[in-house]
């Protein structure tokens, strides 16, 4: 019987190695301010009548929908909040109320339910231009 190799569990590289990707990890992670505007960068973008996910825009920016999430309940206000969704088109139960004169008024498809129906407005974000970094 052949046992499948299995690569060396993180614990076993050496140290140089998990240093090398610490440093890999950091210079490729944005500071929290960027990452902020990187968020909102995006929703920017979404056309009217259009949404987009939490997760689609997580997917662009990096971190995840969570992390998405955060930066638009502290610094959404000024962006069409409305067009960031969970993943099935619903809100929060807090936006709902809000949300729906914008989605009336933009004609965004949605479902008997009143959530949005992603299959018809769905929206996917592209990767922000990213400022060329400078060397150092």
């Amino acid at each position: 019987m052949i046992t499948p190799r299995r690569s060396p569990a993180p614990a076993l590289r050496s140290s140089a190695e998990r240093r090398r990707g610490d440093r890999e990890k950091a210079s490729s992670t944005p500071d929290p301010e960027e990452y902020v505007e990187l968020v909102l960068s995006v929703v920017e973008e979404i056309p009217r009548g259009r949404v987009t996910s939490y997760g689609a825009i997580a997917g662009v920016v990096g971190g995840g929908p969570r992390q998405v999430g955060a930066v638009m309940s502290r610094h959404g206000g000024p962006v069409p909040w409305w067009r960031v969704v969970r993943a099935d088109g619903s809100l929060p139960p807090s936006h709902e109320e809000n949300a729906r004169p914008h989605y009336l008024d933009e004609g965004t498809p949605l479902r008997p339910s009143g959530a949005v129906d992603m299959a018809a407005a769905f929206w996917e974000p592209e990767p922000p231009d990213l400022p060329v970094p400078r060397e150092v």
